[in-house]
């Protein structure tokens, strides 16, 4: 179509080298296409024009001095994409490949998740090209004072809430928390992913986890199924993946692998709930690698990974469910067709956007149940809005009442997208449901607040 190559023309040069925003817009307007020429007040209104623009984009040096006494100069950005429908909320996240062009993708796939979740959230995104990996609590602790000491110019709790991601855990929430009272002189709920101690929410480590298993089981609801005996593929081992498997385990599924950027390792008998302990324990105290699995399961095989390799062999087992729970463009075209083969049916992102735009097309063409990113994954920006109600009330709710409405939120999420892409002539398109309902959401509150 004319209309939408000239589109996304526009945003390519007006964005140049920034190939995962690219992806991201591109993904989300194919879907948009049909909502356009129902609501032809969008097209007049330039919402597609508006809504890929970021309203704020905050870009900032990051000076520290590390245990040698060493000066050392990172960048910090923050993305404040769209505050159509609440405060902007998204994660920070702290690695060496961030760059604003990744910035730009997470925060604009965060604005669809948010209106998703049925909370008044906006999206946004943020953190720096520094890596926590390897870094002392004291240099750890000099970066992130030093990079709240620029960002708390920008944020607050009715303004901008950020919370944890990749690289951004509990330590690190803290350690800003802690800079930005110091500097404001206020306890507010500035950032989700607290401790519990001093305002955070129960559940909120395992949201996004246990909201992946949620999504994947209200899908296989839909065929009359469930997740019990179900052998499940999980990437990466940090949160996401460590409560993805345990919420598996509680509904009776069997998970086998779990990864980190060095290789992966694969349990045939399964990994249960002495292992994930393990797991646990491995990465969130020893923070070691998790090759040293086999080491104490020595029935387990791992495998390094090679980064030049046309495929990744996590995705070349005989499974029934996959979830991607690493980072973006894990699962390429040749890893969806070996997935597909492999017996694989039901898809849930843990990940943001972990599968490349060809393997996406290869999941619908097979009708199997693929849960998007933006909808799969959404429990956990759901738990910080819980957690942004709890601090506003002052009140801290059990972890049988976070985790209730946390799948309340997921069930509600699903019946939203099932019923939208049913809707628009795309019925069992959970990407479609997922990119038109959120957009509907966002762009009727733009079209009432007028040309901002």
């Amino acid at each position: 179509m004319a209309e939408f190559k000239a589109f996304m023309d526009q945003v390519v040069a007006k964005n140049p080298e920034q190939k995962e925003f690219h992806q991201a817009v591109q993904e989300v307007v194919e879907s948009l296409w049909p909502v356009l020429d129902k609501r032809p007040e969008y097209r007049k209104a330039k919402i597609m024009e508006r809504i890929v623009e970021p309203e704020r984009v905050i870009l900032f040096r990051v000076p520290w001095i590390d245990d040698n006494g060493e000066v050392q100069v990172n960048r910090g950005f923050r993305i404040e994409m769209n505050s159509a429908i609440g405060p902007y909320k998204g994660g920070l996240r702290f690695h060496p490949s961030v760059n604003l062009g990744i910035l730009k993708f997470l925060a604009f796939e965060q604005v669809f998740k948010n209106a998703l979740t049925t909370l008044p959230m906006g999206g946004g995104k943020g953190g720096s090209d520094f890596d926590p990996k390897g870094k002392s609590d004291n240099e750890v602790m000099h970066f992130t004072q030093s990079f709240m000491t620029e960002l708390q110019r920008h944020i607050g709790p009715d303004t901008d809430v950020p919370a944890g991601d990749i690289g951004v855990g509990g330590r690190e929430i803290g350690f800003m928390f802690g800079q930005y009272k110091r500097i404001r002189n206020e306890f507010t709920g500035v950032l989700t992913g607290k401790a519990l101690k001093w305002g955070g929410s129960l559940i909120r480590p395992e949201a996004t986890g246990y909201g992946a298993v949620y999504f994947a089981q209200e899908m296989l609801a839909t065929r009359k199924q469930e997740l019990k005996g179900k052998t499940c593929l999980v990437s990466g081992s940090g949160n996401v993946a460590q409560y993805t498997a345990e919420k598996i385990l509680d509904f009776g599924g069997k998970p086998v692998t779990f990864s980190d950027s060095a290789g992966y390792i694969y349990d045939e008998q399964g990994i249960d709930r002495e292992k994930l302990a393990f797991v646990m324990n491995l990465k969130n105290v020893k923070r070691g690698r998790i090759k040293e699995y086999c080491d104490k399961y020595p029935k387990a095989v791992y495998k390094a990974i090679d980064p030049g390799a046309a495929f990744n062999p996590l995705w070349d087992h005989k499974a029934d469910c996959a979830f991607p729970s690493a980072t973006q463009n894990e699962v390429n075209a040749k890893d969806a067709a070996n997935l597909l083969r492999n017996g694989v049916y039901v898809v849930s992102e843990g990940a943001n956007m972990p599968t490349v735009p060809a393997g996406v097309e290869q999941f619908i063409d097979a009708k199997i149940l693929y849960g998007p990113g933006k909808a799969a994954n959404a429990g956990g920006v759901a738990t910080s809005g819980l957690e942004m109600s709890q601090n506003s009330m002052r009140l801290s709710w059990s972890r049988e009442e976070v985790d209730a409405k946390l799948h309340g939120i997921m069930k509600s999420i699903h019946k939203n997208c099932v019923e939208t892409a049913e809707a628009f002539g795309t019925p069992g398109n959970y990407v479609n449901g997922a990119n038109i309902a959120g957009f509907l959401k966002v762009a009727d509150a733009m079209m009432d607040q007028g040309v901002v």
